[in-house]
């Protein structure tokens, strides 16, 4: 039986690391594809020569031909600008848009099963381009966002308790930028709310301070963007849509009349299986946990109406 097929559309950091990531676990055979002429294949040979190290059996090719992705389970959109230091997510749309939208319609001629993973920024924006170019079914179109946010939180919070992160769980909704909206409610350690672990000023810091999560690494890498932590966490996507996992994870989905968001891409829980997005969970949300999930969704229709001019 053929093993599932990933193709990762750039192969940066975020690209590279994804499918090091999916090739450890042993997910399914790796496509790396750039428009950069050995780059995508000089990774791809590297990453295949360290298999008989860590034991894993698949294939990794890296290209520069479309083509080579022909009939993937899942594509992963990577490609873009990554932000630099003073660059919100939002500065990268006219120049990310017109990338997605190009490499969308490639991807698309040649996998037209596939179901689609975006990661470039602004991410909720462009999960939105990648819809409307692919035109494909809503459940096979989806964003990598919340889990990265709430991965962020959840590390902030294993290392405040100074408790495990495999204890720690966590959500945050709404868009992938500042206006996201981490729910300390909704985070627990071992089932236990982090409201009762620590107090109010200190849940409010870490919310903070996971709002900021990508700026601080921009800031300290000074010369792009995280990469190890958004890279598993599309492998942890791929892994419960080819296993049918049925994972319950917040990712940028569809929602229409779910969280009354009327048809944008969003940061929400949701089942992950095979089909895609199974079921957008609706969560009961405070006065003020909608307000703060609002105004997130404000943002993303703003940065959907700024992508509009552009496709």
């Amino acid at each position: 039986m053929p093993r599932p097929k990933i193709s990762i559309m750039g192969a940066g950091n975020v690209g590279a690391t994804t499918a090091h990531w999916i090739a450890s676990k042993e997910i399914g055979d790796v496509v790396l594809l750039d428009v950069i002429e050995g780059m995508p294949q000089g990774k791809g040979l590297d990453l295949l020569e360290a298999a008989p190290v860590e034991g894993f059996d698949v294939d990794i090719k890296g290209t520069n031909n479309y083509e080579d992705t022909k009939n993937s389970d899942i594509i992963v959109i990577t490609s873009g600008v990554p932000r630099k230091p003073g660059m919100s997510r939002d500065d990268l749309i006219s120049i990310n848009t017109k990338i997605v939208k190009e490499v969308t319609q490639n991807a698309v001629k040649y996998s037209p099963n596939s179901i689609i993973i975006v990661v470039t920024n602004p991410l909720d924006a462009m999960v939105f381009v990648a819809s409307k170019v692919s035109n494909f079914p809503k459940h096979r179109v989806l964003g990598m966002a919340g889990i990265l946010d709430s991965t962020r939180f959840r590390t902030f919070i294993a290392k405040e308790l100074d408790v495990s992160v495999e204890d720690v769980d966590a959500i945050v909704l709404g868009g992938h930028g500042d206006s996201m909206v981490p729910l300390p409610r909704y985070s627990t350690v071992n089932g236990i709310p982090i409201t009762e672990l620590m107090p109010h000023d200190k849940i409010n810091l870490l919310v903070e301070r996971t709002r900021k999560g990508g700026e601080e690494i921009v800031n300290l890498l000074k010369t792009g963007s995280a990469f190890y932590a958004p890279g598993a966490a599309v492998a942890e996507m791929v892994e419960a849509i080819l296993k049918d996992k049925k994972r319950i994870l917040p990712c940028a989905a569809y929602c229409n009349s779910e969280y009354n968001v009327n048809g944008y891409f969003v940061g929400v829980p949701i089942k992950l299986g095979k089909k895609g997005v199974e079921k957008v969970i609706e969560l009961k949300l405070t006065d003020e946990e909608k307000a703060a999930f609002q105004k997130s969704v404000e943002h993303v229709k703003s940065l959907v109406e700024a992508t509009e001019k552009f496709l």
